[in-house]
């Protein structure tokens, strides 16, 4: 359950992020957004506020923003629809209900569609019940009502592709970019309430029953030299003790003025690949300082995107294999793992993630983010927009190979974890 209430959280806060950057920047630009969409699949809770429906859906593998002029968003009022109109006191349709033929509504006007634009020229124009050719504008909030469902009209200039290249590429970054600033601020966090490393080789607290302890180290004494090489940061510390497992070593410390020798052996701490480093059971010092956890909310946030962007270059060289990716179920797993570990390194794992998430979506593949800003690069290249049905071909294919790449990563997840 705390693993779960865990994922829960990590997946929900960054996908609540990355569409919530989409979404401040679509209304910015005077967007209608439909709805705001946190999974994917069957709608498990829905709530309208204004002209967007907010949703939660089943399967935790994403989310999205629904913007009016996306493809499947536009309701076509075709000749020979039969509707009937509601009209406000300036005798503009107001409402516009699909197949209506209950004449004991009140205030209810009956109409064989002629043609209709409800978008630009915002009009509808058709025969009553008289034979009588009839036309009447359409308010730019008319709602439609199709089986119950109301829907919002969207005038062109509330729609997507309306908007200049500027403000659509703007839209689309801003999911990525609000990625970074999540991680960013995840980690300032992590420096305001757990402190900021200092990087000196100050010994703030030993563990009882480990290595450090056991020779006698104590809180507040500063390491000197290990074996004969001189320590000068805790970094490295770190180095010299992670490359000595299983081994005795001699660790001069500085304490109250005099010089203390602390002879230890070194404990082997295991991964899960295999691999193995020294451990001695010591922690860093840290600061409480409000400008220091700034720096160190933009530093890690720096040194995490380009250690992400490293390891994508090794998967590009094939340094190493899709074997090594993870999906939801990997995520899962490796969330347990990480809860095990405290708060501080829960609220990492997730600052690490959202960064992953905003470089993954600004990379130039089809259907995720970057693949978008790259047609609106070469819109802005070429002086108009590429074909519609083209650029939607070019995006469902990317849409199939991603579903594609998912399910082998997900297989995989499950054959390492489970078998």
């Amino acid at each position: 359950m705390q693993t779960a209430i865990a994922f829960i959280l990590i997946f929900g806060l960054l996908v609540f992020f990355h569409e919530l950057g989409h979404f401040l920047f679509a209304k910015r630009a005077g967007i209608m957004v439909r709805e705001f969409a946190i999974g994917m699949g069957p709608k498990i809770y829905g709530k309208t506020h204004g002209e967007t429906i907010y949703t939660v859906r089943l399967l935790p593998i994403g989310g999205y923003v629904r913007m009016a002029g996306d493809d499947m968003d536009g309701t076509e009022l075709s000749p020979g629809y039969r509707v009937g109109l509601i009209v406000d006191e300036d005798n503009r349709v107001k409402k516009i209900i699909f197949n209506q033929n209950n004449k004991q509504l009140p205030d209810l006007l009956f109409l064989e569609v002629e043609r209709a634009d409800l978008e630009k020229d915002l009009f509808i124009e058709g025969y009553d019940e008289e034979e009588n050719l009839v036309r009447y504008n359409v308010t730019r909030d008319c709602i439609l009502v199709e089986n119950g469902k109301e829907t919002l009209i969207a005038p062109y200039d509330r729609q997507f592709n309306a908007k200049t290249v500027g403000q659509r590429a703007m839209t689309i970054f801003a999911g990525p970019l609000f990625n970074f600033i999540l991680a960013f601020f995840i980690y300032l966090m992590i420096g305001l309430l757990n402190g900021v490393p200092t990087n000196e080789p100050i010994i703030t607290e030993v563990v009882e029953n480990h290595p450090a302890a056991q020779a006698g180290m104590l809180a507040g004494d500063r390491v000197k030299s290990i074996d004969g090489h001189a320590v000068e940061t805790w970094q490295d510390l770190v180095s010299i003790v992670q490359s000595r497992p299983n081994k005795t070593i001699n660790v001069t410390v500085e304490r109250d003025g005099t010089t203390e020798n602390l002879t230890m052996t070194v404990n082997e701490v295991k991964e899960k690949n295999g691999e193995t480093y020294g451990q001695i059971g010591v922690t860093s010092p840290k600061v409480h300082n409000p400008l220091k956890a700034v720096v160190y909310g933009a530093q890690e946030t720096y040194n995490m995107t380009m250690r992400i962007f490293e390891l994508l270059g090794m998967l590009i060289t094939g340094q190493f294999t899709i074997d090594a990716l993870s999906g939801p179920v990997g995520i899962y797993k490796t969330t347990e793992t990480v809860a095990t570990w405290g708060i501080f390194a829960l609220m990492n794992f997730a600052a690490m993630l959202s960064i992953n998430l905003g470089i993954m979506n600004l990379l130039p593949l089809p259907a995720l983010d970057g693949g978008r800003l790259l047609f609106f690069g070469f819109e802005a290249v070429r002086g108009k927009p590429i074909d519609r049905q083209k650029e939607g071909m070019v995006h469902f294919v990317g849409i199939v190979l991603l579903m594609i790449l998912m399910v082998v990563v997900t297989w995989n997840d499950i054959q390492r974890f489970f078998f």
